[in-house]
């Protein structure tokens, strides 16, 4: 998913749930920064301190270095969180052990990790976490099929629209990307080689809202992609979720979205079709701003980087990538800024993830 969805739908989602706007405002944030926190290491401070943070994200750039990335360390507990098949702890799926770390929609193991979040909730970090989580669970919907690992699962040929033929526009842009030749491209064959990681063979597809699409993955399983459905029915799921943190239960009974809003929400998804995730965005932080929603009027904007962000608050840096020998100023504010908050929570949930929950479905991959 997108920033669209990541960060304006999981706002509309929260204040839906019952969270106020500053609540809101900091789950959707952390929710969206998952994808924009790229850098990682030790910050070193002018009065000595040292603060050491890891990273859960990577340009679409460096797609194409799989040698320098850390797959197992960001994709798999940030954005292809493994489904175990669909199963349960202690079953297993049939076949071999890529089964059990292609990410499944709604899997036991994603609503694991959200019950270790609603039990963790009372940490100072506790919304930061839940907003990491509520990336990690909607991802579950978008990133269906696919596998945070190279793999030959992730490869995809005859890419269809959803009129159900050969998406030339989807060729185009690939072939333009990585500049290969023709034969190449009717072949697809160079998807499998450039893209073995995630769902990078089909660029976008997965994260666009309002598509229908399908491919053939490197299994020969033929998959058609509801996006719209899907991601209706994950915004609904991040409703209940978040309903049963806020209540401290993580089996309550919640009513997830309201009629109208789900409504609303669904009619957005269908209709707001601009290929730019920003614009998407932009139009869903005006139908906020609108009031369009039964939580009535409210501001909400987003910046990663730069004067206003999170990371200015803390740091007072306006760069995007931080050099190895920069030294910070020290602001006592920075214990408990948003974005400390942020990576604090980020390095739980990665440990938890990692070293708990997956090997408790027979997963390891720390």
């Amino acid at each position: 998913m997108q920033i669209d969805f990541h960060h304006g739908v999981t706002y509309i989602v929260g204040r839906l749930a019952g969270f106020d706007h500053e609540e809101a405002n900091i789950v959707a944030y952390c929710a969206q920064y998952v994808d924009d926190s790229t850098n990682s290491g030790l910050l070193r401070f002018d009065n000595g301190a040292i603060f050491n943070r890891i990273s859960s994200a990577h340009k679409l750039l460096d797609y194409r270095n799989f040698k320098q990335l850390a797959n197992y360390g960001v994709w798999i507990p940030f954005h292809f969180l493994p489904g175990n098949g669909g199963l349960p702890a202690g079953q297993d799926p049939e076949g071999k052990f890529i089964n059990k770390l292609i990410c499944r929609p709604n899997s036991y193991v994603a609503q694991d990790m959200l019950t270790e979040c609603i039990n963790r909730r009372d940490t100072a970090y506790g919304l930061h976490r839940l907003g990491i989580s509520m990336h990690v669970y909607a991802d579950t919907w978008a990133h269906q099929g696919f596998a945070g690992v190279n793999h030959r699962v992730n490869e995809a040929k005859l890419l269809l629209d959803q009129q159900g033929y050969i998406d030339q526009d989807l060729t185009n842009r690939v072939e333009k990307f990585f500049n290969k030749n023709l034969l190449d491209r009717l072949a697809n064959a160079f998807l499998s080689e450039a893209f073995p990681l995630g769902h990078g063979a089909v660029l976008s597809n997965p994260d666009k809202p309002f598509l229908k699409w399908g491919y053939t993955n490197g299994l020969d399983q033929r998959i058609e992609r509801d996006n719209p459905k899907d991601f209706l029915e994950a915004a609904d799921n991040m409703c209940q979720w978040m309903q049963r943190y806020r209540v401290g239960d993580a089996h309550a009974d919640v009513p997830g979205l309201p009629s109208d809003d789900k409504t609303l929400i669904v009619e957005m998804i269908q209709n707001i079709t601009n290929k730019d995730a920003e614009v998407r965005h932009k139009k869903w932080l005006e139908s906020i701003e609108k009031g369009k929603f039964s939580f009535g009027e409210s501001q909400v904007n987003y910046l990663a980087k730069g004067k206003g962000s999170w990371k200015y608050e803390a740091l007072g840096t306006e760069k995007d990538r931080d050099s190895d020998n920069e030294l910070f100023s020290y602001n006592p504010n920075f214990l408990t800024s948003n974005w400390k908050m942020f990576h604090d929570a980020l390095e739980t949930h990665r440990l938890y993830v990692t070293h708990e929950l997956l090997p408790r479905y027979g997963i390891c991959v720390a």
